[in-house]
């Protein structure tokens, strides 16, 4: 990759400070100072500082979040911070987005990366992959409920049209808390399920995806770097229900 592009595309400034910063002397690679923002640099292998700073470039970063409420699954907002607002600079370089949506009240498990093939087969609705919820509602859960939710619901989506879930699983917990998993993400579903069996939802937390589960020593608004098995386990199918 080219010098200036690589400097640039981690946000280090535009293309014409880059050039600047290089004739001025302050980047080096493997240890040369160089003059040219031109040349051609293997970013994976290849030191280069900048300013004395070591640039450490990766092509694709994955994140797992606990959400925590008030902060809205988005890049960037008029009105409310973003998830991308709890990220340290390092990770701002790199144009995370975040695999989904969890709503601004709802905390919880959110993946963030900029590695959009691998945010494609996460999010895409073949998959059927389950996302799991820990809940807490205003009236008791009965086994009618779980009935219920696996027969299909008919709410409102995001346009105020009626449509007719995919089957849900209940877990109860005890008659105001439960685990609910869902294969779709149509807007406020979770509520909205809920709703239909005559209950309000009072918190609620996604505490999984897919076989993935949230990291339990991630505190809300702390984040860590998935491993090579937590980005694969993402995107296994989950078979659990199908025993």
């Amino acid at each position: 990759m080219r010098l200036d592009k690589l400097l640039s595309n981690l946000k280090y400034g535009s293309r014409n400070e880059i050039k600047k910063l290089v004739r001025q002397g302050y980047v080096k690679v493997n240890g040369e100072i160089v003059t040219d923002s031109s040349i051609h640099v293997d970013e994976i292998n290849d030191e280069i500082m900048i300013l004395d700073e070591i640039v450490n470039y990766r092509p694709y970063i994955y994140l797992m979040m606990n959400k925590p409420q008030g902060y809205i699954s988005a890049t960037s907002d008029k009105y409310h911070e973003t998830v991308l607002d709890l990220l340290d600079e390092e990770y701002l370089r790199y144009d995370l987005f975040p695999c989904g949506r969890l709503d601004i009240d709802t905390e919880g498990l959110i993946i963030l990366t900029n590695d959009g093939k691998f945010a494609h087969q996460l999010m895409h609705p073949k998959k059927d992959i389950y996302k799991t919820y820990y809940v807490q509602v205003d009236k008791p859960l009965g086994q009618v409920d779980q009935e219920r939710f696996l027969r299909g619901l008919t709410i409102l989506d995001g346009n105020d049209e009626p449509f007719t879930t995919k089957p849900a699983y209940l877990e109860i917990i005890n008659p105001y808390e439960a685990y609910v998993s869902i294969s779709e993400g149509k807007f406020h579903q979770v509520k909205r399920m809920f709703e239909a069996v005559g209950k309000h939802v009072t918190y609620l937390k996604r505490v999984q995806i897919g076989k993935l589960k949230l990291d339990d020593s991630l505190d809300l608004g702390e984040y860590r770097e998935l491993t090579e098995d937590e980005i694969q386990l993402l995107l296994e199918n989950d078979d659990k229900w199908e025993e």
